[in-house]
C-alpha cells in the first residue's frame, strides 16, 4: 500500500484529489494520513468526501477513514467499471473539484462513462464550470480523451442545486502534449453570467472586461452575456461570474476568471477578470498558472515525453508533481524562473488500457 503524507506541500485538498485519482488508475492501494493537516479546520470536508466517494464507484474500492474531521483514509480499489454514476455533492460543494478527482480514471476506464453531477458550479478557490469547459477541455482534448462537460444550471454559494453533466469516451492511451510559447494571440472570448440578479451586472461585467482588454491593444474580444428573466429563473439563489480565454494561432488557450461578491461592483469583477488574463498572456507562456497542476496527471501517464511552459508556478503544482512521482516511475523536471514562470519536462509512462 502506497503511503501520502496529506501535509506535504500545498497539503490541502488537492494531494487528496490526486492520490485517489491515481489509485484508480494504477488500481495500487493507498493510505494518506496528516489530511489537511495545516488547516484551521484539519480532516476531510464533505466536499473532499464526494469526489472520493464517487472514484469509489468508478473502481469498486472500499475506503476506511471517510467521515467529516477525519485526518486519515485507506483507499483500496477493486475492479474498473464504467457507465452512468448520478452524485450530489451537497449544497454548493464544487463540481470541478470532484471531476479533478474523477476524470483521470474514467478517461482510462473499460467502456464509457456518464457522470450526472448536483452541486456548485462557481464557487470560491475552485475553477468555475465554465474555466473546465473552455480552457481545461481545450488542451485534454489536445492529448486524447474525449470528454464533453455540460452547464445544465448554475449553483452558487451558499445554496448550490447548480447542475452538470460529463460524457467520457475512454481512450487506450493518452498522448504527450507540447506547448511551450503562446505564441501569436488570435482571440479573447468569454463568458460573463449572472442569476437571480438584473441582467445588466453581466453586462458592465462583460463592458469593463473588454474595455481594459482593449486598452492593452487587444481588439478582437468576443464576451457572451448569460442572464435570466426572473420569471424563467430557476436557479437557487443568486450569483454573478466572468471567465475569460485567450487562444493562441499555435492551439494554445490559456484562462482567468473572478466570481462576483456581495459589495463588489459588477466592473470591478470585469476589470480583475480582464488584469489577471493579461498578466498570464504577458509571461508569453503556453499554459496558465490554474491548468498547470490540473493537467499533470494526465501527462504522467502519456506516453512519451511531455513540455510545458507555465506562467506560473505554484505549490498546487508542485505537489501534483510529488504526489505522481509516489504512484509512477515518471521523470519530471521543472525549471523554475526568476520571474514565476517555469518550464516543465514530464516524461510519461505510457499506461494504456491494454495494460490494465
Amino acid at each position: 500500500m502506497i503511503q501520502i503524507d496529506g501535509s506535504y506541500g500545498e497539503g490541502g485538498g488537492q494531494i487528496l484529489r490526486t492520490s485517489v485519482a491515481l489509485s484508480a488508475l494504477t488500481m495500487n492501494p493507498v493510505s494518506i494520513v496528516n489530511i489537511r493537516a495545516g488547516r484551521s479546520k484539519p480532516g476531510l470536508r464533505r466536499q473532499h468526501m464526494a469526489g472520493i466517494e464517487l472514484v469509489a464507484k468508478l473502481v469498486r474500492a472500499s475506503v476506511r477513514g471517510l467521515e467529516v474531521g477525519s485526518t486519515q483514509i485507506e483507499f483500496i480499489p477493486r475492479s474498473r467499471s464504467g457507465g452512468h454514476f448520478k452524485f450530489d455533492v451537497g449544497t454548493a460543494g464544487a463540481i470541478s473539484l470532484v471531476l479533478q478527482a474523477a476524470l483521470p480514471a474514467a478517461v482510462l476506464s473499460p467502456e464509457p462513462v456518464l457522470f450526472s453531477l448536483v452541486g456548485g458550479t462557481d464557487t470560491k478557490w475552485c475553477p468555475p464550470i465554465d474555466y473546465l469547459i473552455n480552457v481545461f477541455l481545450s488542451q485534454l482534448g489536445r492529448i486524447g480523451p474525449k470528454v464533453r462537460i455540460t452547464l445544465e444550471k448554475r449553483g452558487h454559494y451558499p445554496k448550490g442545486g447548480g447542475r452538470v453533466s460529463c460524457e467520457v469516451a475512454p481512450v487506450e492511451v493518452i498522448n504527450p502534449l507540447e506547448v511551450v510559447e503562446f505564441g501569436e494571440l488570435a482571440v479573447v472570448q468569454g463568458i460573463s453570467h449572472c442569476v437571480r440578479l438584473p441582467s445588466h451586472v453581466a453586462e458592465r461585467q462583460a463592458s469593463a472586461a473588454e474595455s481594459l482588454l482593449r486598452e492593452n491593444s487587444i481588439n478582437e474580444v468576443e464576451i457572451g452575456i448569460e442572464s435570466y428573466q426572473k420569471n424563467e429563473d430557476r436557479h437557487l439563489g443568486p450569483g454573478t461570474g466572468i471567465v475569460l480565454w485567450a487562444k493562441s494561432e499555435t492551439g494554445a488557450c490559456i484562462g482567468a476568471d473572478q466570481l462576483g461578491e456581495r459589495g463588489v461592483r459588477a466592473e470591478d469583477v470585469g476589470r480583475r477578470c480582464a488584469q489577471q488574463l493579461l498578466e498570464e498572456i504577458l509571461t508569453g507562456r503556453a499554459v496558465d498558472s490554474h491548468l498547470a497542476d490540473m493537467l499533470v496527471p494526465y501527462l504522467a501517464l502519456a506516453d512519451g515525453e511531455s513540455r510545458l511552459g507555465v506562467a506560473g508556478v505554484t505549490e498546487h503544482l508542485r505537489t501534483n508533481l510529488w504526489v505522481c512521482e509516489q504512484f509512477l516511475d515518471v521523470d519530471v523536471e521543472l525549471d523554475e524562473r526568476p520571474d514565476g514562470t517555469g518550464l516543465l519536462v514530464i516524461k510519461g509512462v505510457g499506461l494504456s488500457l491494454r495494460d490494465r
